[in-house]
């Protein structure tokens, strides 16, 4: 009985000793800073850099340093639909992701990328930041993304290196790389085009072999990438569309963060979307001239109701978008 109890006290010891060492080596509070990763898609002259740069200094400052953003860009962790893949999967803490392929994880997002929806920046973000946008981001929790704030990936324009585009009918039988979303491939067969969608970074090596025609994005992409060194030497400025650019997280890993430190995350992603709009709004004349310095034809004022009219078979297409079309109109007319 005694050797027993000796055994026992032994084991005793021996488990306090580990839990002693286990203590000293720390928990997560001892270990340092936690290190989120966060991908684009995109390079670091892109609008997204500035908005991510912007996201891990609030954060990094807000939280003392317990929290680091590690940013990772041209497309290094997967494409726009891998990225969102991984953070649904909670494999991927965070990304900055443009609003097309969110319809494959919320269809209802896809009223965003209805052509024509909003006439300016200002009207985008009325609703954005409003009620309706916050109601649409809440969809996104379904399939395990947390969409913390909008950025901005602009109003898209299309460019070509076969002809000047001023009406619709200049549109007919150009091969136009679209995103892969079906609100944009059906807006652009509409047109008249071949639409062929594929992901940005098989884009650029499609235009640059003339596979497509030509491509649609904002003035900064095609700035930042110098689109007029990949064939590209006519812009139509139809901003047909206004895409915004989703500062998202896996829901599993926001769920996973200290109250407080939710917070944090969303006002410093809110701040960062902020931050952005005002940094593209404030390189777009430049980044417009640079285009035309560089050979770029320009169509700065194309025939837009020759545009809308073309496309309105679009808006027939998805009577599901009706009460969403509904609440947007209402807010814009406020």
């Amino acid at each position: 009985m005694k050797k027993a109890r000796k055994v026992i006290a032994a084991a005793l010891v021996g488990f306090m000793a580990m839990g002693l060492l286990a203590g000293c080596g720390g928990g997560k509070k001892d270990e340092g800073p936690v290190t989120m990763k966060l991908g684009t898609t995109v390079n670091e002259q892109d609008s997204f850099q500035v908005a991510a740069l912007k996201f891990k200094e609030l954060v990094e400052e807000r939280t003392e340093g317990k929290y680091v953003i590690e940013i990772h860009p041209n497309g290094e962790l997967g494409d726009e639909a891998a990225l969102l893949e991984s953070m649904a999967t909670g494999t991927l803490e965070l990304g900055i992701v443009t609003s097309g392929p969110f319809v494959n994880f919320s269809q209802d997002m896809g009223v965003l990328d209805m052509p024509f929806l909003f006439g300016s920046s200002e009207d985008a973000y009325k609703v954005l930041d409003g009620e309706v946008g916050q109601e649409l981001l809440g969809t996104l929790e379904n399939a395990n993304l947390k969409g913390l704030a909008y950025a901005e990936r602009g109003f898209r324009n299309v460019t070509n290196g076969v002809r000047p585009v001023v009406t619709a009918a200049d549109m007919k039988d150009l091969k136009l790389r679209v995103m892969e979303n079906e609100v944009y491939n059906k807006t652009f067969k509409a047109l008249g085009t071949n639409a062929t969608p594929m992901a940005w970074a098989d884009a650029l090596t499609a235009l640059q072999n003339k596979a497509v025609d030509g491509q649609e994005n904002p003035i900064n992409v095609i700035y930042s990438y110098a689109l007029w060194e990949s064939n590209q030497s006519h812009a139509t400025l139809t901003r047909h569309s206004y895409a915004t650019a989703i500062i998202t997280m896996s829901l599993e890993k926001f769920n996973e963060l200290p109250e407080d430190v939710q917070v944090i995350f969303k006002e410093a992603a809110q701040e960062a979307a902020e931050y952005e709009r005002a940094w593209c709004a404030a390189n777009e004349a430049e980044q417009l001239q640079a285009m035309k310095d560089n050979g770029m034809q320009v169509v700065e004022n194309p025939d837009l109701d020759s545009f809308k009219a073309a496309v309105q078979v679009v808006y027939d297409a998805y009577p599901q978008y009706a009460d969403y079309l509904a609440k947007i109109n209402a807010t814009l007319a406020e």
